[in-house]
């Protein structure tokens, strides 16, 4: 994908061969500004877990131009390090599984990408701040999860933007500038589209297909043996889906036991979102008061 505007790449002192070579590379002197940061977890910092999983390493992304990430579908930027895991995660939020997923990753005091559809963030905004006041990345993934490469070209650009707009809205602030496609379907017009608006874009390296699994144990294997082959990669799984709630505290435990580090990725930027696509549903969702607490924490039956 051509991109408008060519950034210097930013990385930790690791990185620095790689970035040298990139120097030579217009398109991979793009995206990764990567900012090695000591782990948010250890002994003294993670309540009631003394050797927590914790996050390795916090490296944050230009996405200037709609840089793409894994490598299902992109493989300009490998920014990942051998045994080194980004956690995502799509379609929520949803009630139950999203706050079992959110339990089990405060308990190892690690961090995660989301990519919340628009609807669900609309109709859940409160488990949408949860996740946020956790201190996770959140994305978006388009309005309704739609197949974007069967829709019309205005069709999808206004999936893409209802559902930015939409967590936004929900969240009562702008996301991160990150979105992945829904079931990883895109055009090189859509990406072409994303690329002037700076977003940055996620496939996969390791998708577990959760959604099609219904025992925790499996996704487990299906986790652990892609990144066995892998070594490394960013993992896609689903908040929206239960097994996966059940399955995600001791997937957590094995790759601790297993040597894998956690990275958590955040953007350099929020997104932008647009008024035409904000302003409808700050009304539907009743305003910016009505969005500011849980409706359970102000209104309440005391008699009946």
């Amino acid at each position: 994908m051509r991109v408008a505007t060519v950034c210097a790449l930013a990385i930790s002192m690791a990185l620095a061969a790689s970035a040298a070579s990139a120097q030579n590379d217009p398109a991979k002197a793009l995206a990764v500004a990567a900012a090695t940061a000591a782990p948010v977890a250890t002994q003294a910092t993670c309540p009631g877990n003394p050797n927590p999983l914790g996050v390795a390493r916090v490296v944050e992304i230009d996405t200037t131009g709609g840089p793409g990430f894994g490598f299902q579908h992109f493989r300009a930027y490998d920014f990942l390090r051998e045994g080194e895991v980004v956690l995502t995660f799509d379609d929520g939020p949803w009630p139950g599984n999203t706050p079992a997923v959110l339990k089990a990753l405060a308990a190892q005091c690690t961090k995660a990408l989301f990519f919340p559809i628009g609807k669900h963030a609309m109709w859940h905004p409160e488990i949408l701040k949860q996740v946020a006041a956790a201190g996770h990345t959140i994305g978006s993934h388009t309005w309704s999860h739609a197949d974007l490469s069967k829709l019309t070209s205005d069709q999808a650009k206004e999936e893409i933007e209802k559902g930015v707009s939409a967590v936004r809205v929900a969240l009562g602030q702008p996301e991160a500038s990150f979105f992945r496609f829904p079931a990883l379907r895109h055009s090189p017009e859509l990406l072409a589209y994303l690329g002037t608006r700076n977003i940055g874009i996620f496939s996969t390296d390791v998708d577990s297909f959760d959604f099609k699994i219904r025992k925790p144990e499996q996704v487990i294997a299906s986790v652990m043996s892609k990144l066995k082959k892998n070594g490394k990669g960013i993992v896609l799984m689903h908040d929206f889906q239960h097994p996966t709630s059940l399955a995600l505290p001791e997937l957590l435990v094995q790759l601790k036991a297993n040597g894998y580090k956690i990275v958590q990725v955040k953007a350099k930027g929020p997104v932008e979102t647009l008024a035409e696509y904000d302003e409808p549903l700050e009304r539907e969702l009743g305003g910016e008061t009505a969005n500011s607490r849980p409706i359970l924490s102000v209104v309440r039956t005391i008699s009946e």
